[in-house]
């Protein structure tokens, strides 16, 4: 549970956190494209969780380190992408998602928005905002097809490789796709048992078609 939720009661001093509507899911699902496109319709706030989690998390990440007395410095690639099996990075991920979530409520409580806000990020688990909302309808999950993310990581710069400089990058970025596979799933698993919607993206809707599914799920919650 997350450490801000206490008898059930999670610590929302401006009310910001219980009108968010969260995009949470696997990585390649078009989730910030969907999340930019409806923030562009509906005039809403959007939260980008990876680029927060990457840029401005990083000094409490390095604090957290110092606590646990563990190294300040980010494992080096060929440890994190090569040497690693798909199923420990997987289970890593997941056991730092919960830390990571806190750090992603506290950007979203200093927003105030007179629109709702729409969070959007891999990092954003069923499990761990479901305590936090009044209705299953607050959340979707996004996930790609495993042939629609295979095409991800062929057509998208930022998808076909780890950037790194490896000795092997071929079997880093299969460990890559294969961890990523597995969160999803998690993922889904989580949301089907939260009673969450999942919508599964296989490339044969656009970007518009897409976010009005997500639109039509939300619509009771977006400005009018």
């Amino acid at each position: 549970m997350s450490e801000s939720i206490t008898n059930g009661q999670v610590w929302d001093p401006f009310g910001t956190l219980r009108r968010v509507l969260w995009i949470g899911g696997g990585q390649w699902a078009g989730k910030s494209t969907v999340a930019r496109t409806l923030a562009g319709r509906y005039g809403l706030t959007a939260y980008h969780y990876d680029y927060h989690d990457a840029r401005g998390h990083n000094d409490r990440r390095i604090a957290r380190r110092v606590r646990l007395g563990h190294s300040t410095d980010d494992p080096d690639g060929e440890t994190t992408w090569v040497n690693t099996t798909p199923q420990d990075m997987a289970a890593e991920t997941l056991a730092g998602f919960p830390v990571r979530f806190e750090w992603a409520l506290d950007d979203l409580r200093a927003l105030f928005s007179g629109r709702p806000i729409i969070a959007e990020g891999w990092g954003l688990r069923p499990e761990l905002v479901a305590p936090i909302v009044d209705s299953p309808r607050q959340m979707v999950v996004m996930v790609p097809t495993e042939a629609f993310r295979d095409r991800q990581s062929r057509e998208l710069a930022r998808a076909g490789s780890v950037g790194h400089d490896l000795s092997d990058p071929a079997r880093a970025q299969r460990n890559r796709l294969e961890r990523d596979r597995l969160v999803a799933e998690d993922a889904v698993r989580s949301a089907r048992r939260l009673g969450i919607r999942v919508i599964e993206v296989d490339g044969s809707r656009d970007t518009d078609a897409i976010a009005d599914i997500v639109a039509g799920h939300f619509r009771c919650y977006l400005p009018r």
